[in-house]
């Protein structure tokens, strides 16, 4: 039986974060995945969504300046797109595996199966550890509905060759939101069947209604409050069943895409002969993200999901996790200032704390918020959408939460989020003299 300081079933950023740092001081480590070694950001997720976004930004990009001193059209082709995004996916898994041979780490293909409290079986062979991190990601929830099985995932949407011409997105997050405009700017008609009463409900609701202006402009059908109940077959595609309180309707489609979230994937690894304990689809983990039964376990980013679903957050539980086996069990994670951004055109961007909680921490709340399309940093690019909602702890000036919609919120939220991370105030933040004019300097505007 071959044994090691560490094993890590996963190979995300929470996976490559810790088994790099374990390794870097010395220790055995193995790392073990069943799917192309690289995790959801690198090879489903955050980059090649982001990659795919560049052909819809710049078509819209040139969309917004017709007449603006702009002439000719663009449009997108959904073929040429996928094949860009995957000089991206494609060199990740083989360059990631040679990234580990050259560190030192073992690395094994397969499904892991927990065998004992400290034993794992890959593909026929016991693998012993004195660690293991569970770093295996988020799955799409179970759609609980008959013919739930006839849509598809968000990885197979970005690996499709074809765009077809009538989509609906079964949930109203960030899959949907993004998805949605992904496909619209490439020529398909897109309806959003949301089971809650609004889009995007990690974000602030006033801002997002500010955003589902450029929804409509793109001719995106978003149903709220419209719970799905059946997806059949139908002669020309499929036929979607939602339940809205208005009564029943039924979309006609060509795809269904599953946009209702996700869950720590967790299924498949026996955790009960490693006496994990899971409740409610999650680990049981203390403060220092170890397992509450079994102290040699410990878990990191989608599949601890003690903090945002968000990669950064993966690394940084990493990190974690490797401190605390180096260390012992000394460090925490420290999720604040964690910024948030949904991928849409314009982008929506969040960090800190929403209206409502700040409300109950603080007794002296200041609430800045404005719809401004006037401004400059939005007139001259001719985006319609730019808003902003930041709030402020009268008493110490402390920045408690920003809310960004518009050009530039995806890099501007940072600024906030490095402000809430380290205590800084508004006067910290208006007295920096930032690069004019950008979409930064706008930031003592909205303060």
């Amino acid at each position: 039986m071959e044994s090691y300081d560490l094993i890590v079933i996963g190979t995300g950023t929470a996976a490559q974060a810790a088994a790099g740092q374990i390794r870097q001081a010395g220790r055995s480590v193995a790392v073990i995945d069943h799917l192309p070694f690289g995790g959801t950001c690198a090879l489903r997720g955050c980059d090649p969504k982001k990659t795919l976004r560049g052909g819809p930004e710049a078509v819209d990009w040139a969309r917004r300046m017709y007449q603006r001193g702009v002439v000719g059209k663009l449009r997108i082709d959904w073929r040429e797109l996928i094949t860009f995004k995957r000089t991206f996916t494609d060199p990740a898994p083989v360059g990631l595996e040679a990234y580990f041979a050259k560190q030192g780490i073992d690395a094994f293909h397969g499904i892991a199966r927990f065998h004992d409290f400290d034993t794992v079986i890959v593909e026929g062979r016991a693998l012993k550890a004195k660690n293991i991190l569970l770093a295996t990601g988020a799955r799409p929830v179970t759609l609980g509905f008959p013919g739930a099985g006839h849509a598809i995932f968000s990885d197979a949407f970005m690996e499709l060759e074809s765009l077809p011409k009538r989509i609906v997105m079964v949930g109203g997050g960030y899959i949907a939101a993004e998805f949605s405009h992904l496909a619209a700017f490439a020529g398909a008609s897109v309806t959003v069947l949301q089971s809650e009463g609004t889009m995007l409900p990690r974000f602030d609701a006033e801002l997002v209604g500010w955003l589902m202006t450029a929804f409509q402009k793109l001719g995106i059908d978003v149903r709220t409050a419209h719970a799905v109940t059946r997806i059949e077959n139908s002669p020309n595609g499929f036929g979607v069943t939602a339940q809205a309180p208005s009564g029943r309707s039924k979309f006609d489609t060509d795809l269904v895409v599953h946009a209702a979230g996700r869950v720590p994937n967790l299924a498949e690894l026996n955790l009960g002969a490693g006496h994990v304990d899971a409740e409610n689809g999650r680990l049981r983990l203390n403060e220092y993200l170890q397992s509450v039964s079994n102290p040699i376990v410990y878990g990191a980013g989608d599949a601890a999901s003690q903090g945002p679903p968000l990669t950064p957050v993966s690394s940084h539980d990493g990190r974690v996790v490797a401190a605390n086996i180096l260390e012992g069990n000394r460090h925490r994670p420290d999720y604040r200032g964690v910024p948030s951004v949904a991928f849409t055109l314009p982008p929506i961007a969040a960090v800190g704390l929403s209206e409502a909680a700040a409300r109950v921490q603080v007794p002296r709340l200041r609430v800045n918020s404005a719809n401004v399309p006037d401004w400059a940093t939005a007139r001259r690019v001719g985006e319609p959408v730019y808003g902003y909602k930041t709030l402020v702890d009268e008493e110490t000036g402390r920045i408690l939460g920003a809310h960004l919609v518009g050009p530039h919120a995806d890099e501007v939220i940072n600024v906030f989020g490095l402000a809430i991370r380290h205590d800084l105030t508004v006067n910290d933040l208006k007295s920096t003299m930032f690069a004019y004019p950008t979409g930064a300097s706008d930031i003592s505007y909205m303060l």
